[in-house]
C-alpha cells in the first residue's frame, strides 16, 4: 500500500490502519483524500467528513490551509463537546451526506473492479471502474484507484485532465470550520484554476487548423 513506507518511516507507537478495501471510505461516504471525520468517545460523529490537511504542501493548488483545521482539532481535543468546532447532532445531520442508490451501485462496481485487478483480470476490471466513475463522478478516490490499478490510457484521459475539467469548481468540498458558508482562499484558487483552464482552451481553439 502507498502509505506503508511512510508509516514504517515514522515508526509510530500507535496502530496504523491501512484500509485495503476502502471500507472506511465507503461507510463514511468519503470521495477524496485527505479526509477527516471527528468521532467522540461515545462513538458519535461531531464533525462529518471534510478535507483535512496536516501540511501546506498542496495549499497553492487547493487553497486549503492546514493551520485552521489543525487548530480546530486541537481545540476539540482540549475542550471536547464545549469546543465551538464540535457540532450539535442536528448540525451534523444537516452536514452529513447520505449515500444514494447510485452511490451504493458505484461501490459494488468499484469493489468488483478491484477484485478483478487483484486476481489478474485487469482488462476485465476496466468497464466496472468506468461504471463506478459514471455513477459517482465526484469520487476522486475511484478515479485515483482506477488509474493506479489499471492504466490511464484505458480511460482516454489522465488524472490531470480530469482535474482541469473542474473549470473553476472545487476539487475538495468547501472547508467551512466557522460555519460561515465560505472559504475565500479555497474559492479564489478554484476560480483562478478555472481561468487558467479557459485560457488553455481558448488558445487551443485559436490555433491554426
Amino acid at each position: 500500500m502507498a502509505a506503508g513506507e511512510f508509516i514504517r518511516a515514522a515508526n509510530p507507537t500507535h496502530p496504523s490502519l491501512i484500509d485495503q478495501r476502502h471500507v472506511v471510505a465507503e461507510l463514511y461516504n468519503m470521495v477524496n483524500v485527505p479526509t477527516g471525520i471527528w468521532i467522540d468517545e461515545r462513538g458519535m460523529i461531531v464533525r462529518p467528513n471534510e478535507v483535512a490537511f496536516s501540511t501546506d504542501m498542496f495549499r497553492g493548488i487547493t487553497g486549503v490551509a492546514s493551520t485552521p483545521y489543525l487548530d480546530a482539532l486541537r481545540d476539540w481535543a482540549q475542550n471536547g463537546a464545549e469546543s465551538k468546532f464540535a457540532l450539535a447532532p442536528e448540525q451534523v445531520t444537516r452536514k452529513l451526506k447520505v449515500p444514494s442508490s447510485d452511490h451504493t451501485l458505484a461501490n459494488a462496481n468499484f469493489r468488483l473492479a478491484e477484485y478483478l485487478c487483484e486476481t489478474g483480470h485487469t482488462a476485465d476490471a476496466v468497464p466496472y471502474f468506468k461504471e463506478a466513475r459514471r455513477l459517482r463522478p465526484e469520487s476522486w478516490n475511484y478515479t485515483r484507484q482506477a488509474f493506479a490499478m489499471s492504466a490511464e490510457s484505458d480511460y482516454g484521459t489522465t488524472f490531470v485532465d480530469e482535474v482541469l475539467k473542474l473549470n473553476g469548481k472545487l476539487y475538495y468540498d468547501l472547508l467551512d470550520l466557522e460555519g460561515t458558508g465560505s472559504n475565500p482562499e479555497q474559492e479564489q484558487v478554484a476560480r483562478d484554476a478555472g481561468e487558467r483552464m479557459r485560457a488553455v482552451i481558448e488558445a487551443q481553439q485559436n490555433q491554426p487548423k
